[in-house]
């Protein structure tokens, strides 16, 4: 299944996010830095440009994941964990990498950065009770189902 996303090109080098492989759940989203490259230091957080604005169709988000090797290999992942990527929003996207190894990182001009990925989104009514159904897990919490 696909939805048609269209994309603008806010810089004339920005490049299109692309799939790795036919089964990809998120594409690859590019840095676009005004430099060739810019390094992010141990703890620091770096907003990357992208070139790119989107516009994605009512009904549907996007959402900005880490790359796993980027993430697991070099210690850089988006600082707020998943970018959401409303309708409505038609700025350009961005990416805030930070960096939680303990060696500076540098991104060059190019480079994959994230993964989007395009997702239904329902909107919710929110309704005030004053009873909710009882289930068997009831008001059990943080580890309340076991470690096994």
């Amino acid at each position: 299944m696909s939805v048609k996303i269209n994309i603008k090109k806010l810089r004339p080098d920005a490049i299109v996010p692309s799939y790795g492989t036919q089964f990809s759940a998120g594409a690859d989203i590019y840095a676009l830095p005004e430099t060739e490259s810019v390094t992010v230091m141990p703890g620091q957080t770096v907003f990357f440009p992208t070139g790119l604005s989107v516009e994605i169709p009512e009904g549907y988000a996007g959402l900005v994941y880490a790359r796993s090797g980027l993430a697991c290999k070099k210690g850089l992942a988006p600082a707020n964990k998943v970018g959401v990527i409303d309708s409505d929003y038609r700025g350009e996207v961005m990416v805030a990498l930070h960096n939680h190894s303990s060696e500076a990182v540098t991104v060059c001009k190019g480079e994959r950065i994230a993964q989007l990925v395009i997702t239904p989104c329902l909107h919710a009514d929110f309704c005030v009770c004053s009873d909710l159904s009882e289930t068997r897990r009831g008001e059990g919490g943080f580890g309340s189902t076991g470690e096994k």
